[in-house]
């Protein structure tokens, strides 16, 4: 019976835990924070400006190289796509500093979830706030989290690449924590 209890927390993160503390949201809200602004998130996660490379030993505000510009299309296409270097396939990423591969046509996410230079208070109301989130309530971030081949990517990228701590299941359960206590900002 347990091990059934157990199986559910991990199947649905919600399911485990329908009301937190605020200490525990905000305790939860930490270690999201410190994922969201890990350089292998904010690098990609940034406004109409250039992607970046900063933090993963290329140097501070290291700018993305080949002059890849973030714009409109959000795929590189007034400069160059990303398909050009970036790779769609379910390959490992195994040889160190080639085109990483990922099973899902690359591109940035939406400019308004822009991350690059937040403070943990400026991500923390954007993410809880739909208007600011893509339209995305707790499930919703969840799914995401869980389902993107990009989150997915973004903890395991291979070939000796840097990673935030953690695993999805641990964003996943921390987001279902920090959404159980009503979303809680420092």
């Amino acid at each position: 019976m347990r091990y059934a209890i157990a199986l559910m927390m991990l199947a649905s993160p919600l399911a485990a835990q329908d009301t937190a503390t605020r200490a525990e949201g905000l305790q939860a809200w930490d270690q999201i924070f410190a994922v969201t602004s890990h350089p292998r998130c904010t690098n990609c996660h940034v406004a109409e400006d250039r992607p970046m490379w900063e933090g993963l030993g290329y140097g501070a505000g290291a700018v993305h190289g080949m002059y890849v510009r973030a714009d409109e299309s959000r795929i590189g296409a007034e400069t160059m796509p990303c398909r050009t270097c970036h790779v769609t396939s379910d390959a490992a990423n195994i040889v160190p500093h080639a085109p990483p591969h990922i099973d899902d046509a690359w591109r940035l996410p939406p400019a308004e979830l822009a991350w690059l230079g937040k403070s943990s208070a400026e991500v923390c109301v954007q993410l809880r706030d739909p208007e600011t989130n893509d339209g995305s309530d707790i499930a919703d971030l969840i799914d995401h989290v869980q389902t993107s081949a990009f989150v997915s990517w973004g903890f395991t990228p291979g070939a000796g690449r840097s990673a935030p701590d953690g695993t999805v299941a641990d964003l996943a359960r921390e987001l279902a924590i920090w959404g159980a206590a009503g979303t809680p900002c420092r």
